[in-house]
């Protein structure tokens, strides 16, 4: 009988890919407002805005006290600057790595209106062609829908001199449109891997984690509108459609007023710093202590 406790790194890898791979086939299969190759994110783009100056955001006080002052951070998917832009001003530079064009409008709005003068804007997708160094390797939401994730998460320990980090719920944040995904469609949503495989995986990879859970804010919504707009790009609605007029008629089943804004009845689950030293390092480490 085989021993199903010892982790296997390539089953883990293969599953999470097989995951994402279905996930991926599923949404092909009903993609009808973007053309293949448009820039997913630039319809809520302008939902990643975020005030560097906030205070009260528990994920933002966990990195910074993951980070030493003056490191050189590498955020990987750096979206609109949510974290880019506060966490420049404590670390030495930030690296902002990031594909989507109106994403990077965003961050570059951000990093004028608050003169934020020590943030790199790289237009990339990761891993990336041209060698980086960071003292740290950060990403935020990203991973759930990454394929390829073994040289991702390889290439990210390759880059980083300290330290990596990763930002993720323990139910992906698509989640909030599974139910109006199968209301629509007639099919559950193949899911995406998230933290607890996300844990399992780096077990298996012999990366000993460290992991704090923080209380989630999410995204708010402001009008019924902006719910909508999330939504099609989801589902991949284009307004004005049938499918918009239904998807309209089933909102308000699955949403809620709280503090002022909408939010959706989907629990997304509990959010998990989880940090881990680049296996470089723990060699370096090991070498110098022998």
């Amino acid at each position: 009988m085989s021993d199903f406790l010892p982790p296997d790194a390539s089953a883990l890898l293969s599953a999470w890919s097989d995951r994402v791979r279905r996930n991926r086939e599923q949404v092909e299969h009903r993609r009808l407002a973007l053309r293949k190759g448009g820039d997913f994110y630039a319809p809520v783009s302008s939902f990643f805005r975020a005030d560097p100056y906030r205070d009260g955001d528990a994920t933002l006080d966990a990195l910074r006290a993951l980070i030493r002052p003056g490191e050189t951070v590498l955020d990987i998917g750096a979206g609109g600057g949510r974290y880019a832009l506060p966490l420049a001003r404590h670390a030495g530079e930030v690296i902002a790595l990031e594909p989507s064009e109106g994403m990077r409008e965003v961050l570059r709005e951000g990093i004028e209106e608050y003169q934020i003068d020590n943030i790199r804007v790289v237009e990339a997708s990761w891993p990336y062609d041209h060698p980086l160094r960071a003292d740290v390797a950060l990403i935020c939401h990203v991973g759930y829908d990454i394929e390829a994730f073994g040289p991702f998460l390889e290439a990210m320990e390759e880059t980083a001199e300290r330290l990596c980090v990763a930002v993720m719920l323990s139910r992906p944040p698509p989640v909030r449109a599974d139910p109006f995904w199968e209301a629509i469609y007639g099919e559950p949503r193949e899911p995406l891997p998230a933290l607890s495989e996300f844990l399992a995986l780096q077990l298996s990879r012999g990366r000993l984690c460290e992991v704090s859970f923080v209380e989630h804010g999410g995204i708010a919504y402001q009008t019924e509108e902006d719910i909508l707009h999330f939504l099609r790009q989801q589902l991949w609605i284009s307004e004005g459609t049938s499918l918009d007029e239904q998807l309209r008629k089933i909102v308000p089943q699955h949403v809620h007023m709280e503090g002022g804004g909408i939010e959706f009845n989907a629990d997304v689950g509990v959010l998990g710093i989880v940090s881990w030293v680049p296996p470089q390092q723990t060699a370096n480490e090991s070498g110098r202590t022998s």
